[in-house]
């Protein structure tokens, strides 16, 4: 029996555990890492009370690309203490400007059949060339930097099989609507996304990435395409044809679930608000009014996408009831933009270019007026993620939002015209003068902190008992939007967990901060997928910092679940799902045996004293977990070990 992609890359990186066993927790070795400035300097803050000199992956990059908005001195003093660490310990530092970590990752260090994480979901945009890409927490980050193993769930295994080749005007973001359709936002938990046949060869590098990237939105462990001749070209056309290894599926490969897309079939489509599964097509949503059109983030920023609207908007005009911006994912693709007189058509047509970051994506401006219709092409419609709490968010194709950007309202790119071929160039231009190197080994630079940076918040070891009470009840698919939001005014603050923490589930209840810190802090229930979306670990160290002790839930995101127990909350399960119609927000609750029950392995008794009944709930742990959460977190932990 052959090994998938994924199970080739987890054989040879295996360092703990049985791959065999799915559902298990197994270790991996890991190559590459990256962080980006709204969690790198937790990250890096965790990385320094490790001890360790120097980092001890083959590549480690922070980027700047985030937080990039200065209107004050926060972002800048965490930008300077980040580039001190990136200098100090052995870690190329990517300025401001220099682009998106993922494009530029993709683009400058990405290698087909290596392992590795970020601390950002997205991370498994790297798939698209073939590398095992994962999003983690900070903690799991610094933890694999210092020379550590990231630890997972050995996943089920899911085939993609794409044939056909697209039509014209539809596109890569319209792969990925469609597997979110047949999905869901909770189809992919527990699994790695495979993409192979005939129709795999028709794509190129960018679009893989694309699907890849929102692969992210299925809360799937990672996606991956092959590594193949497609790959090998993109990666010459880098000068890193060196860095190219072939990988595939082995003919005999056996997978847990096999889907097949017509790419023929396909059409164009939109993600509705607020969740990136609500899908329609756009033939459906034709002629709605759009007050707004954002174009970049890293799931649609690349050259190929942008030569393509380029070719769209030239000699037309933006409709006046629009504002369209555009932000290239990095220097090389702005640079190339400039030179071959696209970033020029753009202009003209009144495009508002940003700067090479998220920015819209995650909050940092651009804000759509109030209740207003914005087509995005980005990977995430969160209620409020806009920065307008009533904006009405639709995730679109880059061909689609340019077209509607020039009629006004949402349009089928298919009655445009002829479409736009853009082809590759045979070699990009690349200029890596904004990729700062690290100092040698033994140097004494010194780490610059700003008074915004403040230390981060531990747990404590887990007591015999706890009685607390539900200090929050919300629904199911609750985001880390929900839990920690973005956005301008809050992300400058991510070094400042205490300040944070006024803003800590405000989505749901502006009442929260307040009454956590009140009644010293509780459990939270939840529904189903609780924690999805972004894998900021803000969203477990801030609730800590409120004194929540436990998220008692029907189900979990991975990467939520794994930074709760990084930071010494229980994240508990309902035994009976149904159970969770029986808590309310006030009921007082007990855990009389938690400890005892945590050593052993058991189910955790809930005792509900307000209305007078006990339930189970599971507490599904490794060994390695359990330790960490008998300690209070997993660096309390490695402390007591050494």
């Amino acid at each position: 029996m052959g090994d998938t992609i994924a199970e080739k890359i987890i054989r040879s990186h295996l360092v703990e555990g049985d791959m065999t066993q799915r559902g298990s927790e197994i270790g991996l070795r890991i190559d590459q890492t990256l962080t980006q400035d709204a969690t790198g300097t937790m990250a890096y803050l965790q990385f320094e009370s490790i001890g360790v000199p120097r980092v001890r992956t083959e590549r480690s990059v922070a980027y700047i690309d985030h937080n990039t908005l200065q209107s004050g001195f926060e972002n800048a003093d965490d930008h300077r203490y980040i580039q001190s660490v990136a200098k100090k310990y052995g870690i190329y530092f990517s300025r401001p400007g220099n682009g998106i970590c993922h494009q530029v990752h993709l683009e400058r260090f990405g290698k087909p059949g290596k392992t590795l994480i970020g601390s950002d979901s997205h991370t498994p945009t790297g798939g698209g060339i073939g590398m095992l890409a994962f999003g983690a927490g900070g903690l799991d980050v610094a933890l694999a930097m210092a020379g550590g193993a990231f630890y997972i769930s050995m996943p089920k295994m899911v085939r993609i099989n794409l044939t056909g080749k697209l039509s014209p005007w539809v596109s890569a973001k319209d792969v990925i609507l469609e597997v979110l359709r047949m999905l869901s936002v909770k189809g992919g938990v527990g699994k790695i996304i495979e993409y192979g046949g005939e129709g795999v060869a028709t794509l190129t590098v960018p679009e893989r990435a694309t699907i890849t990237n929102m692969g992210a939105e299925l809360g799937a462990t990672t996606s991956v395409f092959p590594a193949d001749e497609v790959t090998r070209r993109f990666l010459a056309a880098q000068g890193r044809v060196e860095d190219f290894t072939e990988i595939s599926a082995d003919p005999d490969a056996v997978y847990d679930e096999t889907y097949t897309i017509d790419l023929s079939a396909l059409e164009p489509l939109a993600a509705c608000p607020h969740s990136p599964d609500n899908i329609k097509t756009v033939t459906e949503l034709a002629g709605m009014k759009i007050d707004q059109v954002c174009i970049g983030s890293c799931t649609n920023s690349s050259y190929l996408d942008l030569m393509r609207v380029a070719a769209i908007l030239k000699g037309k005009k933006v409709a006046e009831t629009v504002s369209l911006s555009i932000a290239p994912g990095s220097k090389q693709v702005y640079t190339m933009l400039a030179q071959n007189g696209a970033l020029a058509d753009l202009i003209d047509a009144g495009a508002r270019i940003l700067e090479c970051a998220c920015g819209p994506c995650i909050g940092m401006g651009q804000s759509p007026n109030s209740g207003g219709v914005s087509l995005r092409t980005f990977n995430r419609n969160f209620e409020g993620r806009s920065g307008t709490a009533d904006g009405q968010i639709y995730l679109v194709s880059p061909e689609v939002a340019a077209v509607s950007a020039v009629n006004g309202v949402m349009t089928d790119p298919r009655t445009f015209g002829e479409y736009p071929e853009v082809v590759l160039p045979e070699r990009f231009f690349t200029n890596d003068n904004m990729i700062v190197s690290p100092a040698p080994e033994g140097n004494d630079i010194e780490v610059l902190r700003g008074p915004n940076i403040k230390p981060f918040p531990q747990g404590t070891d887990l007591p015999d008992a706890i009685e607390t009470t539900v200090i929050l009840k919300v629904g199911d698919n609750i985001t880390t939007d929900h839990i920690m939001p973005a956005g301008s005014k809050i992300l400058p603050y991510r070094s400042n967990i205490p300040y944070l923490s006024q803003f800590c589930f405000a989505v749901c209840d502006k009442e929260f901060p307040e009454r956590a810190k009140k009644m010293g802090g509780g459990i939270v229930v939840g529904g189903a997928n609780y924690g999805q979306g972004s894998s900021r670990e803000h969203a477990a160290l801030v609730p800590l910092y409120l004194g929540v002790k436990a998220v008692l839930a029907q189900s979990f995101a991975r990467i939520h679940m794994a930074n709760l127990i990084n930071s010494g909350i229980l994240p508990l399960t309902f035994c009976v799902a149904e159970d969770y119609d029986r808590f309310q927000q006030g009921d007082e609750i007990a855990l009389p045996k938690v400890r005892e029950e945590v050593e052993q392995g058991q189910d955790i008794t809930v005792e509900n004293r307000t209305q007078g009944f006990t339930v189970k709930a599971a507490l599904s742990l490794s060994d390695r977990q359990r330790a960490a959460i008998l300690a209070g977190g997993q660096l309390r932990c490695l402390r007591e070990q050494h």
